[in-house]
C-alpha cells in the first residue's frame, strides 16, 4: 500500500541500515558466527526512525523516541553492534523466493533483496558489503 506518509511516498528519502549482533539467548543460534547471530533493520524516512526487529516470539516494530537528526546507526555501532547501510529496493515486480521467516528473511524483504542463497546474518553482511557504497546522510 502506498500513499502520503508511507515509505513509498518518501521515495529516495527512505534510508536503511542492518544491525548485526551477537544474540545468543537461543541455543540454535550459537553455531552461527559470533557477532552475526541476529540482525534487524533500522529505517529513516527523513522525519523519524523506525526499527524492525524480528524476534523469535514476535516482530517488534518501534519508533525510537529520538530526534530525526540523531545518529541511531552510530548509537548501535557504539553499543558494539556491526551496522551496515543498505539500499532499499522498491522496484521488484516478481515475488521474493520462498524462505522461512527468520531475522535475515525479514531484513531481505524490507530491503527488497531476492538473493535466495543469503540465509544467515553473516551471509547477509557479506552480501551487503559487496554492494557499492551508499552516500552518507546529508
Amino acid at each position: 500500500m502506498s500513499g502520503p506518509g508511507t515509505a513509498a511516498a518518501a521515495g529516495s528519502a527512505l534510508r536503511a541500515w542492518v544491525v548485526f549482533c551477537d544474540n545468543t539467548e537461543l541455543a540454535w543460534l550459537r553455531p552461527l558466527r559470533p557477532g552475526f547471530r541476529h540482525c534487524f533493520t533500522v529505517l529513516h524516512d527523513g522525519n523519524r526512525w523506525i526499527a524492525i526487529d524480528p524476534l523469535a516470539a514476535l516482530l517488534e516494530v518501534t519508533v525510537p523516541p529520538v530526534a530525526p537528526d540523531f545518529d541511531l546507526p552510530g548509537w548501535f555501532a557504539g553499543q558494539g553492534h556491526t551496522v551496515v547501510p543498505a539500499p532499499v529496493g522498491r522496484d521488484k515486480s516478481r515475488p521474493a523466493p520462498w524462505a522461512p521467516f527468520t531475522c535475515v528473511e525479514t531484513c531481505k524483504r524490507l530491503l527488497g533483496i531476492h538473493a535466495g542463497f543469503v540465509l544467515t546474518p553473516w551471509q547477509l553482511f557479506r552480501h551487503l558489503t559487496a554492494l557499492p557504497a551508499l552516500p552518507a546522510l546529508p
